[in-house]
């Protein structure tokens, strides 16, 4: 038997309490590697996304800014367009990720510009 790491248990662990949780809400959805974030806001009953920025976009790629500024913008990118096709209310899934640094300012920068989790 495989030991299962401890990132794949956090986020296994993560995704089982927010589908409980999850009353007809969408779900945001968040990726980084060691130089980029990409975050979608996903409907998981019909299993499409809605909503999606990244930091690979060309606007964004153009720029240079550290890492946490990119979390930034591309939350305040995010949440704009997300208001666009009138979604406020979601839920957060950080995935296998600590909720700190680059998640954490994404995160935050969402609810200061009127997501609400």
């Amino acid at each position: 038997m495989k030991k299962i790491s401890s990132k794949i248990k956090r986020k296994l662990r993560n995704r089982k309490r927010l589908k409980r949780v999850n009353s007809n809400r969408f779900r945001i959805s968040v990726t980084k590697s060691l130089n980029n974030l990409f975050a979608q806001i996903i409907d998981d009953k019909s299993k499409k996304t809605i909503v999606s920025a990244s930091s690979i976009e060309k606007d964004i790629k153009i720029k240079k800014m550290k890492k946490i500024e990119k979390s930034n913008y591309i939350g305040e990118i995010l949440a704009k367009r997300a208001k666009d096709k009138n979604i406020s209310d979601v839920y957060f899934d950080r995935g296998g990720y600590k909720y700190h640094g680059r998640v954490k300012a994404f995160a935050e920068t969402l609810r200061k510009n009127g997501l609400k989790f």
